[in-house]
């Protein structure tokens, strides 16, 4: 889709740290990330919500969150992850995306609440999307 912006991280023409790259999905770390670390896993295929997916998208897609979501205990000594799916609302771009959050007892986040954060730059970013995509076998 032509005004999508995942669809264009996907094609490469927005740039983002990429943490997976499959022929079905794309992983890259959210830029107002809950805990630094926190992925976002689209299809690579424009899919506005999690209605419209097919179970062609599903079984890669989800995939690739339990891949991802082993990957952020390893990468960042977390001792879980927060998987989550936003449906139409507080989905802030209408394409289907899964969220990973690693996740540390203690680390203060409670219910929905999702407080954000920031690399301290893109030297920082892409520290993170390195030890991701090492933790993945990239």
């Amino acid at each position: 889709m032509a005004d999508c912006l995942f669809c264009s991280i996907v094609a490469g023409t927005t740039p983002a740290q990429i943490v997976l790259d499959t022929p079905d999905v794309v992983g890259f770390l959210d830029i107002r990330p809950v805990f630094k670390g926190h992925t976002l896993l689209v299809p690579r295929t424009h899919v506005p919500t999690m209605v419209e997916m097919t179970d062609e998208v599903m079984a890669p897609l989800f995939g690739a969150a339990r891949s991802v979501a082993s990957a952020v205990r390893t990468a960042f000594d977390a001792q879980g992850s927060f998987v989550a799916v936003n449906n139409v609302v507080s989905q802030s771009v209408p394409h289907l995306h899964v969220h990973v959050v690693p996740r540390t007892k203690g680390d203060g986040l409670r219910g929905f609440f999702w407080p954000r954060t920031k690399y301290a730059d893109t030297a920082e970013a892409e520290e993170y999307a390195g030890k991701l995509r090492a933790a993945l076998g990239d």
